[in-house]
Order: C-alpha cells, then structure tokens, then sequence
C-alpha cells in the first residue's frame, strides 16, 4: 500500500441524520445522532395529533462532518 492511499482515505464521521416517525400518527421528525450510539427513542410534541407521542428512529438520511 502507497503513502498516499493511507494519507487520503476518508474518515467515518462521528454524528448521522436519522428519521424519527411518531408511533401514534406517523408524523416525521429528522435527529441527529451519533453512529456508535443507540437508536433514537424521545418523546415530543405530534403536531397532527396536538399531543406529546412517542418517535422511534426509522432509518438513517446520510452521515455529517
């Protein structure tokens, strides 16, 4: 392997972007997390439903610098 290979490889990043829908209405949320870290679970404010809900993580969008 060249120098050169190992000096411009790229780095994972720390943090990704995730989708959070609520289990009541399906309303989305976009978090941000960190890679090594457990799916995101949080309770907030379901503007389709007008009440606090629970959000699951869904899937990841794409990984931040």
């Amino acid at each position: 392997m060249f120098l050169t290979n190992a000096l411009l490889k790229k780095t994972k990043s720390k943090l990704i972007l995730v989708v959070a829908e609520s289990l009541i209405s399906g309303h989305k949320l976009v978090r941000i997390r960190e890679r090594l870290g457990d799916k995101v679970e949080f309770i907030s404010f379901d503007p389709l439903v007008q009440h606090e809900a629970l959000y699951r993580e869904k899937k990841k969008l794409r990984s931040l610098k």
